[in-house]
């Protein structure tokens, strides 16, 4: 019997990694000068940068056109300036969503003393010629604890629309085929995630500090039906075929330590 869903691990020691001094990145795909073929797109889902960048260092002014961009914050504070006027400083639990479109410029870097730790996530659009526009969301850790965050979800679902016509709280809007689901999971913890699309991909966040090689830290097992399985460590992300529509997928903390696990539920 083919399973529900099928697992294929993507190892934190295997992603591309540049080491530039004040920046320190590993690379799930292709990205800057790390290429490779097998590890390139999944879905509308293009980037993942797990970025750690020193103390008032960072990226200066610099252009995007035709990517959903969105950055999740780990630690520190991220100062964000942009060409639609947007200034902010984000902080743990912020998401920022740009949907640069047509084109945009923008800078961004550590602010404060403390070391800056983001999930760089970008996404192709389902259009191309958006007029470009800025987001950002809150999810506190209470939020996220033992339950699951819908922190970014398609513009055009109903729900999304509402929040974002009434200025309500919400998951932040992406124009891509794409539910971004957070959690963090304790010790001896489980969850159910429904996958709506037809695949996903998983990530665990590699919060217990810079680690170059096998991943350690939590540990996190990730499972289906007919016995599909699949343990994960700090880094360490998968892709997954859904086989079933409506395949159900249970996640279990099987470590000593808090886990923090990114959900790409994907069309």
């Amino acid at each position: 019997m083919i399973p529900a869903l099928q697992f294929v691990a993507r190892r934190s020691e295997e992603r591309g990694h540049a080491d530039h001094g004040w920046l320190k990145a590993f690379h799930t795909f292709s990205f800057a000068g790390y290429y490779d073929r097998n590890h390139q797109q999944h879905g509308p889902l293009r980037v993942i940068n797990e970025d750690r960048i020193a103390p008032r260092k960072g990226f200066g002014t610099h252009p995007h056109r035709e990517f959903e961009i969105f950055t999740y914050i780990v630690s520190g504070e991220l100062e964000h300036k942009d060409s639609m006027g947007n200034t902010e400083i984000l902080k743990r639990g912020d998401l920022q969503m740009t949907s640069t479109g047509t084109g945009i410029s923008h800078s961004e870097k550590t602010y404060g003393g403390k070391e800056l730790h983001i999930l760089q996530i970008w996404s192709m659009p389902s259009q191309n010629g958006l007029t470009p526009k800025y987001f950002t969301r809150h999810f506190s850790d209470e939020e996220k604890k033992d339950k699951w965050a819908r922190v970014v979800a398609p513009a055009w679902e109903e729900d999304v629309k509402a929040s974002v016509r009434d200025g309500t709280s919400g998951p932040a809007p992406v124009n891509s085929a794409l539910t971004l689901y957070a959690t963090i999971l304790s010790p001896g913890q489980s969850l159910s995630r429904l996958l709506s699309g037809k695949k996903a991909y998983v990530h665990v966040v590699q919060t217990s500090g810079y680690n170059g090689g096998e991943a350690k830290g939590a540990s996190v097992r990730f499972s289906g039906n007919a016995g599909s399985e699949l343990e994960l460590r700090e880094g360490d992300g998968a892709y997954i075929k859904v086989n079933t529509q409506g395949a159900v997928m249970e996640v279990a903390n099987t470590g000593d330590r808090k886990a923090e696990v990114l959900v790409f539920d994907l069309d």
